[in-house]
């Protein structure tokens, strides 16, 4: 059986300060070209060392009513892949009654 590789590529256009102005990703296998983004957070694990290494970027025209829903989702889903990928249904909802918390607190309506 053949491997089989997907590629996901980000771009990040920087000022003359090195900060980021533009964002765009690329997906093929998900029909993504192109798409501008205004923030970016990337996670991935090193089992070597046992530890998350991490990308987050924004560009300098994120508005912060924004960067607070994006963090909102951001956490949301981190909630539902813990789920999935523990089954530990107890810390789930924890995780989601703080979410709740987070939305209250930042005045952030669903949509």
């Amino acid at each position: 059986m053949a491997n089989i590789k997907s590629t996901i590529e980000l771009n990040v256009e920087l000022d003359e300060n090195r900060v980021p102005e533009k964002l765009t990703w690329n997906a093929q296998d998900g029909g993504i070209k192109n798409e501008e983004a205004k923030a970016m957070m990337l996670s991935v694990w090193d089992s070597e060392k046992q530890e998350s290494l991490r990308i987050d970027l924004w560009t300098k025209d994120m508005p912060v009513d924004e960067m607070k829903v994006f963090f909102h989702q951001t956490l949301v889903a981190m909630s539902n892949t813990f789920k999935r990928a523990t089954q530990d249904e107890k810390m789930s909802a924890t995780m989601m009654d703080f979410c709740d918390y987070f939305a209250e607190k930042l005045e952030i309506t669903k949509k």
